[in-house]
């Protein structure tokens, strides 16, 4: 045997072992972030570690299991009540039970997931995600829940300390509920002036634009987005649900969606189950 053929098969073997020796988390996290977590929760049943239990939970989150989801992360902050990642993801997954569940469960599962929120939060206080999730309680549940657009307040603040971008979004947030649409606006383009590559940015101006009729100039934001981030699935999403909320180019936004339906998709882009659920509303 040559010795170039004997390098080959030392190569060949050495990433077979590689890719044997990877662990149960690793081949799972591959499969979480291409949106395979059905075979995400596959490749961790065997493994109780503290990581697999995480990305279970997340996985059955993602495939709208939030019951399934809830008693994973409970389970895993049963050894590690100090994480705030697992706060963080207790507090969303409840959260979606309160609003997926009957109006007598409702507020029992909306308190849980602000207490979840609250801990994450005083555990990791520069934690944007948990701040962001909890300004959104604050934002959206009434008083008798916990909830106040004065603590909301408080919480935008906050990220405005950590991520000044995200904390101008959150003051828009908290404008446009006040019915003080010109206010923000005004946050939402400062929020895109300080991070000027980040496309999510450009497309809640965009969105806010058109929720107010202002098509012309919604559509020069898309337009800037679409330079931004060519064929980027969020982009696709966000003007597609756009036009169906204003009920406009409806036809357009039928093939805008269809073609994120094929696009390969991260766990950071909505759901193909909401994709569907907005073209079953446009008639497909």
């Amino acid at each position: 045997m040559r010795t170039g053929d004997k390098m080959l098969l030392v190569v060949l073997a050495f990433g077979a072992n590689l890719v044997f020796a990877q662990s149960p988390v690793a081949v799972a996290r591959q499969h979480y972030n291409t949106t395979r977590y059905e075979e995400a929760i596959r490749a961790l049943q065997d493994d109780s570690s503290l990581p697999a239990r995480l990305l279970t939970g997340q996985s059955w989150f993602m495939l709208g299991e939030f019951k399934k989801a809830t008693e994973t992360f409970e389970k895993a902050l049963a050894l590690n009540p100090n994480s705030a990642e697992l706060h963080l993801w207790a507090g969303r997954a409840y959260g979606r039970r309160a609003e997926t569940s009957m109006a007598l469960t409702a507020p029992r599962l909306a308190t849980k997931s602000r207490d979840h929120f609250e801990k994450s939060v005083q555990i990791d206080p520069g934690n944007v995600a948990a701040l962001a999730d909890l300004f959104e309680y604050y934002l959206q549940a009434p008083g008798f829940l916990g909830g106040g657009k004065d603590k909301a307040a408080r919480i935008a603040q906050e990220i405005a300390k950590v991520d000044p971008s995200e904390g101008y979004y959150a003051s828009a947030r908290l404008a446009e509920e006040r019915k003080e649409f010109s206010a923000a606006e005004q946050q939402l383009r400062q929020a895109a002036a300080v991070a000027p590559n980040q496309v999510g940015r450009v497309l809640d101006l965009a969105k806010l634009l058109y929720k107010q009729g202002r098509v012309k100039e919604g559509e020069a934001e898309f337009a800037k987005a679409e330079k931004m981030a060519p064929n980027s699935p969020k982009v696709l999403f966000a003007k597609a649900a756009a036009y169906i909320q204003a009920k406009r180019n409806l036809d357009q936004a039928k093939l805008l969606l269809k073609k994120y339906l094929q696009s390969p998709l991260t766990p950071d882009d909505p759901t193909r189950e909401e994709a569907e659920k907005l073209l079953k509303t446009v008639g497909l």
